[in-house]
């Protein structure tokens, strides 16, 4: 079953990208769950700050390299909220973040979420795995990449708004 379901959310990664549509310009309505089962919609945002969505999965070479990255750097975030959006069972989840985020795990602005009704894809519109959104307080979109090596250009624009 988890094979379909990553089978499924492959094409609809593809078919986005040969429609040609670029990623979400501004941050859309959605219904993610926590890990404790609760509901997280756009409402719980944090308000005032710039916000840092990363779509994963768990088996992709490139995400585990863009994890453990935010892992090693998670000072260089402090300020910034992060939403770590996967497709994956609460297991696969939990396995993953043992090994390439322990650091993450009890820092207050990482929010792990799960995409159960698959909404990340249609509304955001990602290339590829893993895809990175850097979105102002006004939930405008200031910066997308989806390359792991280019993830310190993130730390860099959060760093300019900082000063």
């Amino acid at each position: 079953m988890k094979y379909i379901v990553k089978a499924i959310g492959l094409l609809l990664l593809i078919s986005v990208k040969l429609s040609a549509q670029g990623p979400a310009e501004t941050i859309p309505e959605f219904n993610f769950f926590k890990l404790d089962e609760s509901s997280f919609t756009n409402k719980n945002l944090e308000t005032g700050k710039m916000l840092f969505f990363v779509f994963f999965d768990s088996d992709c070479d490139h995400c585990q390299h863009a994890i453990s990255y935010i892992n090693q750097h998670i000072a260089e975030f402090k300020k910034t909220p992060i939403y770590l959006i996967t497709l994956d069972s609460r297991e696969k989840i939990n396995q993953f973040m043992v090994k390439y985020g322990a650091n993450l795990k009890d820092k207050k602005n990482i929010i792990l979420l799960q995409d159960r009704k698959y909404e990340f894809l249609p509304k955001f519109k990602p290339r590829k795995y893993p895809s990175m959104y850097l979105y102002s307080a006004q939930k405008k979109l200031i910066h997308y990449d989806d390359e792991p090596e280019n993830i310190s250009m993130f730390v860099q624009e959060i760093n300019k708004a900082a000063k």
